[in-house]
């Protein structure tokens, strides 16, 4: 793999494609700077080495054009704060003003480009935008995990125009590392623990992972389509009925490949969508209408617990239940803290995907984990055994 590495960066420009792509509040003020904190020693590590770096990112989705609320122009306070420097800004990312300030770079300085997306060409992967970014650095390093999944212009097209000087930063090196443990190197036990709402965003991931994992553990609401394609009755719980068909396969299949299946035996149900709603506990095949499942049920747990707790490699995408309402989140919580307890006493754990971050980041269990991805729809790419536009980019 060509890391970052693998240059000496002294008097050269590294031109960076980071995933700038953060909350900004009401005053644009960063509410999470996870992001951007993660490629601070990528462009440390070109600083150190006596070189300059170019930073590009998008942020937002801009509607053709310049957007103030969209202009990277806010992120400078942090940047310039955190790299203990004066980053510099260019209110374009490509043209004169871009030109000129990237000529006049020097060695340990840092400036960052306006909004990629303010062109619509970024996500059309256009090869002249491309080439005019490429114009203005003299090594690529491609260190946006998040957007690895786009054959956009500055992830992957942009690539061809250094040929012999591109790389990946840190942040996309590790990601690649750590998921490459997960589904090319696993030690067994490998346990599979997927939740979210719907079945329909993890069928490729549940076909991918078949091959490859011992155990595979299925909650949140994506359990219920299963259960009702079973002939379970599940009342008033979200299900996708076209899908029962495939959900039978996947049970048969799994059936056929050994690997166990595991699906919820109980539920707690609510009587209407909400925190103050009557809750009670049932069986999960056996829910009265009008009630709906909306987390996993003690029983449940427990089940889950054990298989956790004997697994050697482990890999959680969705939430058990609606965690976001107290109510429903002990499910989630106690998954997220068993996962937390199994690495503690030698598994690798990996976490990845929206919902599964926000809850370990509501748990406080980031450092009990052995890797959280920060790449969503990238990652869920990558799990799928898809290729990476981002990555074939610099692999080639």
């Amino acid at each position: 793999m060509q890391t970052i590495d693998n240059f000496n960066f002294k008097d050269k420009k590294a031109l960076i494609r980071v995933d700038f792509n953060v909350p900004l509040d009401s005053n644009n003020q960063i509410s999470d700077t996870t992001r951007i904190d993660a490629t601070f020693p990528t462009i440390r590590k070109i600083l150190a080495d006596g070189g300059s770096v170019i930073l590009m990112s998008h942020l937002g989705r801009p509607k053709g054009g310049p957007e103030e609320q969209f202009s990277l122009k806010h992120l400078l306070p942090y940047l310039s704060e955190h790299l203990e420097l004066n980053v510099k800004f260019a209110d374009d990312c490509i043209g004169q003003s871009a030109k000129d300030m990237s000529a006049q770079l020097r060695p340990e300085e840092v400036m960052l480009l306006e909004n990629l997306r303010f062109y619509k060409e970024e996500e059309k992967g256009d090869e002249v935008f491309a080439k005019k970014l490429a114009s203005l650095g003299d090594i690529y390093v491609n260190d946006a995990f998040g957007t690895a999944h786009r054959a956009h212009a500055s992830t992957a097209i942009i690539a061809k125009f250094f040929p012999e000087a591109k790389c990946f930063g840190y942040v996309m090196a590790e990601e690649i590392t750590h998921l490459d443990k997960v589904l090319k190197e696993a030690i067994h036990p490998f346990t599979a623990i997927l939740g979210g709402a719907k079945v329909s965003g993890k069928i490729e991931i549940i076909t991918h992972l078949m091959n490859k994992v011992d155990n595979l553990i299925i909650g949140g609401g994506m359990m219920f389509t299963f259960i009702k394609a079973m002939g379970g009755e599940i009342g008033n719980s979200m299900m996708e009925e076209e899908l029962f068909e495939t959900s039978r396969n996947i049970i048969d299949e799994a059936k056929k490949k050994g690997v166990n299946l595991y699906l919820p035996v109980d539920a707690i149900i609510a009587d209407a969508f909400s925190n103050d709603a009557n809750i009670r506990t049932c069986n999960a095949h056996d829910i009265p209408d009008p009630w709906m499942g909306l987390d996993i049920g003690p029983k449940t747990l427990q089940k889950f617990e054990l298989v956790i707790e004997q697994s050697s490699t482990i890999l959680w995408n969705g939430p058990m239940g609606v965690f976001e309402m107290h109510t429903f989140e002990n499910g989630t919580k106690q998954i997220a803290l068993a996962i937390a307890k199994a690495t503690e006493h030698g598994a690798f754990s990996l976490v990845g995907g929206g919902d599964s971050v926000a809850a370990i980041d509501k748990y406080n269990l980031k450092d009990k984990i052995s890797y959280v991805s920060t790449g969503g729809g990238a990652m869920l790419e990558y799990i799928e055994g898809k290729e990476l536009p981002g990555i074939k980019a610099i692999n080639g």
